[in-house]
C-alpha cells in the first residue's frame, strides 16, 4: 500500500491538468478523503524521534529573485512582516484575517521528513515526496494552521505547467495531517518560541494564492472556474465536517510587482499585505446554460419574389412554388413563401401572411 496516497494523488496525470482536475474533484468526498489522510496521519514521519526540531536556526537569506523561488521569499516576506510591530520572537505579530483575528505566522519552509530521499529505498522511503510546510501559523483559537503559498507575479500571464489548485489542495492536506501526526512535539517548540500553548484541535489548511494566481486558474476553464470553484468548497466543507481540518481559500494582495525587495534581512514586502477571500462570493455557482433559440423555420425566413417569372392571377386550380408573384382579386400582389402541405400555400401581402388553396380540380 502506497505509504502517502494524498502526496500519490496530488501528482497523478489528470489532477495536473487543467482540464481533468476538476473531473478528478467531483469524484473526491470527505469520507475518501478522510481515509486517505488518517493513512497519512499513520505514516507521518516523527521528526522528534529522529532527534530533529521543527524550528531550526534560520538560513542565510536570498539576496536576489531566484528562478521558482517566488512563493518560498514571499513566505518569508510575509513572515517578516507579520513579526513587525512586535519584538521580532516567533508570534509576536500577525497577519489579519478577512473574518477578523490575526494568522500568528511561527516559521517558514518547516521541515516534515527526516531524512533525504533514499532512492534505493523507492516506495518504502517514508521520506518520498514529502515537502515543507511554506509558513506555520497559529489562529486566534490557537489552532495550528498549515498555510500552501501559491504565487505568480502581477505581471504573469500563465501560471505553472501542472500546477492546478486541487493539486495544491491534495499536498496542502498531505502536509496538513503530518503536522497532525506531530502536534504534541510542534506544541512543545510552539510553547517555547511563543509561550502560546497549541489548542488540540485539528489542524487548520489555508490555501493562500496571490490573486493574480487565482484569475490565471479561473480563465484555464471555460466556465470562468465556476466549476471547479464548487468542487473545492464542496470538499473544504466535507474534509471539515469529517475530519475536523477546516479549509480557508485566501487570496493576498501586494503591492508592486513582485510585491517585496531584498535587503540584508532577506525579503521584505513593499507594502502591506492585505488577505481577503480567494474569490467573489458565490463564484462557485455554476449558471445555467442559456436555453438554445428556436431555429427559424422556413416559414420565417423571407422569400423574395422570382423577378424571372411574371405575376399571375391567383385562381385555386392553379399550381404555385414559392418566389412566385400572385395577383389576388382583394389581397393584392403577394409572394409565395412556401408550402403548407397537399394543396395550400403561405403567401406574403405586404406585411400579412396568409394561407390560401392551390392545385385545387
Amino acid at each position: 500500500m502506497e505509504r502517502h496516497p494524498l502526496i500519490q494523488l496530488a501528482t497523478s496525470r489528470d489532477v495536473k491538468q487543467a482540464k481533468g482536475f476538476r473531473e478528478v474533484a467531483q469524484g473526491l468526498t470527505g469520507e475518501s478523503l478522510d481515509s486517505l489522510y488518517r493513512q497519512e496521519v499513520a505514516n507521518a514521519p516523527r521528526r522528534k524521534q529522529a532527534g530533529k526540531k521543527f524550528f531550526g536556526s534560520p538560513s542565510k537569506p536570498p539576496t536576489s529573485r531566484r528562478n521558482g523561488k517566488d512563493p518560498e521569499h514571499l513566505s518569508m516576506a510575509l513572515l517578516a512582516a507579520s513579526r513587525e510591530g512586535g519584538s521580532g520572537e516567533a508570534g509576536s505579530g500577525g497577519l489579519e484575517l478577512p473574518e477578523g483575528g490575526s494568522l500568528t505566522l511561527l516559521a517558514y519552509q518547516v521541515p516534515m521528513a527526516t531524512a533525504a530521499v533514499d532512492k534505493s529505498l523507492g516506495d518504502a522511503d517514508p521520506n518520498k515526496g514529502i515537502g515543507k510546510v511554506d509558513l506555520l501559523g497559529l489562529l486566534p483559537d490557537d489552532r495550528l494552521a498549515v498555510v500552501v503559498v501559491k504565487f505568480v507575479p502581477p505581471s504573469a500571464t500563465r501560471g505553472g505547467t501542472g500546477d492546478t489548485p486541487l493539486r495544491a489542495l491534495l499536498e496542502g492536506l498531505a502536509l496538513t495531517a503530518m503536522v497532525d501526526a506531530n502536534r504534541d512535539d510542534l506544541a512543545e517548540e510552539v510553547l517555547e518560541a511563543t509561550g502560546r500553548a497549541v489548542s488540540s484541535e485539528a489542524p487548520a489548511l489555508i490555501m493562500l494564492g496571490g490573486n493574480r494566481y487565482w484569475e490565471i486558474c479561473r480563465k484555464r476553464e471555460a466556465q470562468k472556474g465556476a466549476a471547479w470553484i464548487r468542487e473545492l468548497e464542496r470538499i473544504g466543507r466535507e474534509v471539515a465536517e469529517v475530519t475536523g481540518v477546516e479549509i480557508l481559500f485566501l487570496g493576498l494582495e501586494v503591492e508592486d510587482d513582485p510585491g517585496w525587495e531584498y535587503g540584508d534581512a532577506g525579503p521584505a514586502l513593499v507594502g502591506s499585505p492585505s488577505l481577503g477571500p480567494a474569490w467573489e462570493a458565490r463564484a462557485g455557482k455554476v449558471k445555467p446554460k442559456p436555453k438554445p433559440r428556436p431555429r427559424q423555420s422556413d416559414e420565417d425566413q423571407l422569400v423574395e419574389p422570382d423577378l424571372t417569372r411574371p405575376p399571375r392571377d391567383y385562381r385555386i386550380r392553379e399550381s404555385y412554388a414559392p418566389g412566385d408573384r400572385i395577383r389576388h382579386p382583394t389581397l393584392g400582389l403577394g409572394v409565395v413563401q412556401s408550402l403548407a402541405g397537399v394543396g395550400k400555400i403561405n403567401v406574403l401581402f405586404d406585411e400579412k401572411k396568409s394561407l390560401l388553396v392551390h392545385e385545387r380540380a
